[in-house]
């Protein structure tokens, strides 16, 4: 297998634009592409784009009366279908939409290709991670729900044990449902508790139902939680699950949006910690899937500038495997680009100057601790129905 990772780009992935009043701006992932070609990352790894979804990809995953919505809100915006989350607050249609979004979706795709058929170890897709859609509308600024159709895309060609692991601040939910009731996929999400954020899923009981009944994990986190009880409850759910399931294939969901700056949610998350449950998740790929397989995404972070090309770079150089050092002094190029764009100052370092820890389970838990008590529902409700000790 290939010990050069993919990292699949395309220049046009910066017109999935809602809006200049919309969150999910777009410059995002100009910059972080540019923070990635500043340190040199894109020589240590395969750039590829990819073809966009077509009709038959899309619809491993989406309804086809949904799909045609899309086609539809692209051409003419002013008309499209609220019934199908189209047109919203949330999710504006704007000119192109169809284009750009399968664009994404096929660039996730083609990551799972390239890692499942051995032309690279690790994939990185960080335009992806829309993890919100469903099989027939748009939700949470998602329209064509990429890793579903990735995970989907890995069954039609042979994977039997696919594992999601989601650690955005927000629920996976739209995964989750697409593979509700399979028991080849595993979905694990790590996210602020639905009482405080939306969508109001990822509860600790939803498990998953028919055969897939205990395919679906949820820890859902208290609102204020940091870098310690982050990393805690991480590595006292996935490690097991996965050593459990074995995977063929690691798809990992790697939202910057649990950080402590982002403005639309409530964990204090830093950057370090992030780059450590990255470390982590590439750390488990290689103890338990097939061959180190895995396929990496992006997902939500709205500190477009400060965190997120800074996270997500972070998560190249790891599946690379030439991590960028966290104290580097971030080129001056970039912060050349990123004033010239936004007319901000970027920030100086690839560090928050965090030294990020936690207590392993192992060591015991607190029954009085909110975070513990987080943990304990997912272990209680969860790891029974897998086989495991909650």
């Amino acid at each position: 297998m290939s010990g050069r990772a993919r990292l699949m780009w395309d220049e046009a992935v910066t017109g999935y634009d809602f809006g200049s009043s919309h969150p999910m701006d777009p410059v995002r992932l100009a910059l972080t592409m540019g923070l990635v070609r500043a340190y040199g990352l894109d020589g240590s790894v395969d750039v590829r784009s990819a073809r966009s979804a077509g009709d038959s990809t899309l619809r491993l995953v989406h309804r086809e009366d949904y799909v045609a919505a899309v086609r539809a809100a692209s051409e003419a915006p002013g008309t499209a279908d609220q019934a199908y989350g189209l047109g919203t607050v949330d999710d504006p249609a704007f000119a192109g939409m169809h284009e750009v979004s399968a664009l994404i979706a096929g660039l996730s795709v083609g990551a799972a290709e390239a890692v499942w058929r051995g032309e690279s170890g690790h994939a990185v897709n960080f335009t992806g991670g829309l993890h919100h859609a469903m099989p027939g509308a748009a939700s949470g600024f998602c329209v064509y729900n990429d890793p579903a159709l990735a995970i989907a895309r890995l069954l039609e060609l042979g994977a039997e044990r696919v594992a999601y692991v989601d650690v955005d601040v927000h629920h996976g939910d739209g995964v989750q449902a697409a593979f509700w009731e399979d028991p080849r996929v595993l979905t694990v999400s790590l996210h602020e508790h639905p009482r405080t954020l939306f969508p109001q899923t990822g509860w600790p009981e939803e498990t998953g139902a028919g055969a897939g009944e205990g395919g679906s994990v949820n820890v859902a986190l208290p609102a204020g939680t940091g870098d310690a009880g982050w990393l805690r409850a991480f590595h006292a759910v996935v490690p097991e699950l996965l050593e459990e399931f074995r995977p063929q294939v690691l798809v990992t969901q790697h939202g910057a949006d649990t950080h402590f700056e982002d403005p639309l949610a409530h964990l204090a998350v830093s950057l370090d910690a992030q780059r450590a449950v990255m470390e982590a998740c590439h750390d488990l790929a290689h103890s338990y899937a097939e061959d180190g397989r895995w396929v990496a995404l992006g997902g939500g972070g709205y500190a477009v500038v400060d965190v997120v090309p800074r996270s997500w770079t972070h998560l190249v150089g790891i599946a690379a495997h030439v991590p960028v050092d966290p104290e580097s002094v971030i080129p001056s190029s970039w912060r050349d680009e990123v004033y010239a764009r936004t007319r901000q100052l970027g920030p100086a370092r690839m560090t928050d100057g965090r030294t990020p820890s936690w207590k392993p389970w192992e060591d015991g838990y607190d029954p009085a601790d909110r975070l513990d008590q987080a943990v304990l529902a997912t272990r209680r409700s969860a790891f029974p129905l897998r086989g495991l000790l909650a």
